[in-house]
């Protein structure tokens, strides 16, 4: 499960195709999704990015962290397993 990476404080205008796009400079992503309020509809400002292969996971997180996108700094790591 090192293939599938956290990204947090997303802006909130940020969708599925934008967030993978975001991350193809890094090989080949397989899934990307925003997580939205089940009420609202609306995104929560984080999600996860998974690619095909563990090493363009650990390049993303080593180049995304802490980037800049519209005005929000990003946070970007490994996935933990849900408890």
């Amino acid at each position: 499960m090192e293939n599938k990476i956290f990204v947090g404080n997303l802006p909130f205008k940020i969708r599925g195709a934008e967030l993978k796009d975001l991350f193809t400079e890094f090989g080949e992503v397989t899934d990307a999704t925003v997580i939205l309020d089940k009420f609202t509809k609306r995104s929560k400002g984080f999600g996860f990015v998974e690619f095909a292969d563990e090493e363009a996971a650990k390049k993303a997180v080593a180049g995304m962290n802490e980037k800049d996108v519209d005005g929000r700094p990003l946070t970007v790591n490994i996935a933990k397993p849900r408890e």
